[in-house]
């Protein structure tokens, strides 16, 4: 048999590295919920249909505008994305730990020899010039150690780039959120200084009834009282207005233009479009939260294997050629080739327990992974749930609010045609005068609760699926579908 030369044993063993995997294999957890919601929020749409893309489904062009300003400068979005960097920069260094690597090297020594130990017993110098490539212990991925290490680094940019994606469906939300909460303040406060300016008339015109004889002092204490009230509501109102223009600018990372900004709240059609939310359970896998604690649990499953392949013998190979010549002009003759080829092979035998130890560490983390995974899904349960129970019960809640202010506005109008006729006290008439104000605010409340609804539907059934810059992945062909 004819004997193979070292580069061949070399390839050899080239050809059979990689062959063996020693992770378990993954299977994706069952759903810890039910497959369907709550009864009382079912949804309207039989068949699942796909949310929109978020620029269709927020109508209003200012709200938009804003939402793009966001998207390009909010700093918790950019390190979401630098975090997507750092990972697909890692995985690049882990994924390069599985070739060789190949150095080459231009060497000079020169040596005196001192005439005492010189054979000639005259003192010499002997040069010698050497060029090589070289490959330094380059490891034999046998038991798919590597290879496992890739996988979980490829996971983390994966999981990263979901929760770039999580962050950016979140921040959408808020900034809908943010924007709605200052229509409803600007109107509550619009409101109020109407109420101040109505109480101011009437405080007036009952200090004339009483400088008159008609009215007492009672009538006009109750009165100023109803003045001082709007008036604390102004200022309550108008600082609300200013800390939700802060939120705001925090959320956008630049001073929101007074042109984008509402100045209440707007009807429900033109600011959310329709959203089908017809769907089973199952849509919450695609979730970014969730995608990307399955991503960790991915990682978390391999790093058993790269474990477990701590307990096989290591394989390393060592090689150069080159040229060496003690003249530097016959540095490349064809007598001067040189080359060494040095494999090594290490088996653990006594660790203290330590690859032990690594593999039970590794096998935690699976299950801290799983769990998380789990907790993750049972959490966008209740949230879908939340909002749809919301979603069920919300255009009651308006009608029925609606329908209090109508009949407040009767009550007040009455009671303050009585108190002119002097059939009953000015307390009757302020009664129904705070019942219409309340009736109102809650009102303004319960329209920022419906389109507050919307947002967070959309966010909590994981936004648009089509939306492909939400990922931030680019390069290296890459891609997020498993």
């Amino acid at each position: 048999m004819k004997r193979l030369s070292p580069p061949a044993v070399a390839l050899a063993a080239v050809l059979a590295s990689g062959c063996m995997n020693l992770a378990p294999d993954y299977a994706r957890p069952s759903l810890p919920v039910a497959d369907a919601w709550p009864a009382g929020t079912k949804p309207p749409v039989a068949q699942p249909l796909p949310a929109p893309v978020w620029r269709d489904y927020y109508r209003d062009p200012r709200l938009r505008q804003l939402i793009e300003t966001a998207l390009a400068d909010n700093r918790d979005l950019r390190l979401a994305a630098l975090d997507i960097d750092k990972a697909r920069a890692l995985y690049r260094v882990q994924a390069a730990e599985a070739l060789p690597k190949l150095d080459a090297g231009l060497s000079q020594s020169v040596q005196r020899t001192p005439g005492q130990l010189s054979q000639s017993g005259r003192a010499t110098v002997s040069r010698q010039y050497t060029a090589q490539l070289g490959v330094s212990a380059w490891e034999l991925d046998l038991w798919g150690r590597l290879k496992n290490l890739e996988t979980q680094a490829l996971e983390s940019y994966f999981s990263s780039a979901e929760a770039r994606r999580a962050t950016q469906l979140t921040l959408i939300a808020e900034v809908a959120n943010a924007w709605l909460t200052l229509a409803a303040d600007r109107e509550r406060l619009a409101l109020a200084r109407e109420t101040l300016a109505s109480q101011q008339a009437s405080y007036r015109l009952t200090e004339r009834t009483v400088s008159s004889g008609i009215g007492s002092g009672l009538d006009l204490a109750q009165a100023r009282t109803s003045v001082e009230t709007a008036r604390g509501d102004v200022a309550t109102y108008s600082a609300q207005v200013e800390q939700d223009r802060n939120a705001l600018r925090l959320l956008l990372g630049s001073e929101p233009p007074e042109n984008l900004l509402p100045d209440k709240l707007p009807a429900d059609a033109a600011t959310l479009a329709e959203l089908p939310v017809g769907l089973p359970s199952s849509v919450l896998l695609q979730r970014p939260d969730i995608l990307a604690a399955e991503h960790t649990l991915i990682g978390a499953n391999a790093s058993i294997g790269a474990a477990r392949a701590a307990f096989f013998p290591t394989i390393t190979l060592t090689g150069a050629g080159g040229s060496a010549s003690a003249r530097l002009g016959s540095l490349f003759s064809g007598a001067s080739g040189f080359w060494s080829f040095a494999p090594s092979i290490s088996l653990p035998i006594f660790d203290g327990g330590a690859n032990q130890a690594n593999l039970d560490a590794a096998k935690v983390d699976r299950d801290i992974a799983v769990t998380t995974y789990e907790k993750t899904i049972q959490t966008a349960f209740r949230e879908v749930a939340d909002a749809l129970a919301t979603r069920s019960t919300i255009q009651d809640r308006l009608s029925a609010q609606r329908a209090l202010v109508d009949a407040s506005a009767d009550s007040y109008r009455l009671s303050e045609a009585r108190f002119r006729r002097g059939v009953d006290s000015y307390l009757s008439t302020l009664d129904s005068q705070r019942s219409l104000y309340s009736a109102q605010q809650n009102l303004i409340s319960v329209r920022l609760a419906r389109l507050s609804n919307g947002v967070d539907l959309y966010k909590v059934l994981g936004g648009g699926a089509g939306e492909t810059e939400a990922t931030g992945v680019v390069g290296m062909g890459l891609t997020l579908n498993r």
